[in-house]
């Protein structure tokens, strides 16, 4: 086993608890069967490396009150997981299954799950509202207002949801150019990376100089995954994977091994993931598990 899959998995479930604090408890009302809807998803597993990424941003640049990042945390999961259940609904990729489990409208039915999906993203600006009418401090006010700004901005339509309605439109194309297919990966794929290491970041009281350079990591790290999912979908191992390779040509869907081929695929890969972690030594603060946890990503073999 690689060591850093020992330390994964108890990071994992450090975040899991806190994901579980901050979810809605309700009795038996009218609410139940949206609220087991959000749940069905929201606790369906994964590896919860976003809300991992930001809590160890947080940690990195000094952060120790883990209580200011949790609803954030919390959040930015809520508005990754209703992205998935949207994008698994018949009008998008229509899909049966994830993660080995029936999708949200196949489980409950599709109204119910675009309002689950509803559900969770409204929930997230909720935690994350009350999070700062609660702060008494202006100074942290400020970081958690920064942090707000970043998260909508970045989960909204110049971010995940513009990136999806161009991949959307690509679809329909014969030809996808390098310059779209950048721009999905770097909006739907990376966007929320980017999100998770940036707050994480203004919550701890980075510096401006030092926001960019998380910026730029999580635009590395961002394409840097996407393009190691298509070299997967080429010759990764099935057994690893859960799933059938090769799923991309058999669609026709345009990606960036078909665009560049892979030896190119591969190469840039390698750059990317290589200038991610040099930019990142040049921070301040240390954190090796967030270093390995983004090696990791980047050279994953499932």
């Amino acid at each position: 086993m690689n060591p850093i899959d020992t330390e994964l998995k108890l990071h994992v479930e450090e975040v899991e608890q806190i994901l579980k604090e901050m979810f809605p408890s309700i009795e038996e009302t009218y609410y139940k069967r949206v609220v087991d809807a959000m749940a069905y998803s929201y606790f369906s597993g994964g590896k919860r490396l976003r809300p991992m990424m930001m809590l160890e941003s947080f940690r990195l640049f000094g952060g120790k009150n883990i209580e200011v990042v949790k609803p954030f945390m919390a959040a930015l999961e809520m508005i990754h997981t209703y992205s998935l259940i949207h994008d698994d609904l018949p009008a998008m990729d229509n899909d049966d299954y994830r993660r080995g489990r029936l999708t949200n409208h196949k489980q409950f039915d599709e109204a119910t799950a675009i309002l689950a999906g509803d559900g969770l993203l409204n929930y997230a600006f909720q935690l994350v509202s009350f999070s700062m009418v609660s702060e008494k401090d202006p100074m942290m006010l400020k970081r958690k207002a920064d942090s707000f700004y970043a998260l909508a901005d970045y989960a909204g339509v110049f971010g995940m949801i513009g990136g999806q309605m161009a991949d959307i439109e690509a679809e329909k194309k014969e030809l996808v150019t390098k310059d779209e297919l950048l721009f999905i990966h770097e909006n739907k794929t990376a966007a929320l990376i980017k999100a998770a290491l940036i707050i994480g970041a203004i919550l701890a009281g980075a510096d401006e100089d030092e926001v960019i350079k998380m910026v730029r990591i999580g635009e590395n790290v961002g394409l840097a995954f996407q393009i190691q999912d298509d070299i997967l979908d080429c010759i990764g191992d099935e057994a690893l994977l859960g799933k059938p390779i090769g799923s991309d040509a058999r669609n026709q869907k345009t990606t960036y091994v078909t665009l560049e081929g892979l030896e190119k695929a591969k190469k840039d890969q390698e750059q990317l993931s290589r200038d991610a972690i040099e930019l990142f030594d040049t921070l301040p603060g240390q954190n090796d598990f967030l270093k390995n946890l983004i090696l990791s990503l980047v050279e994953r073999k499932y």
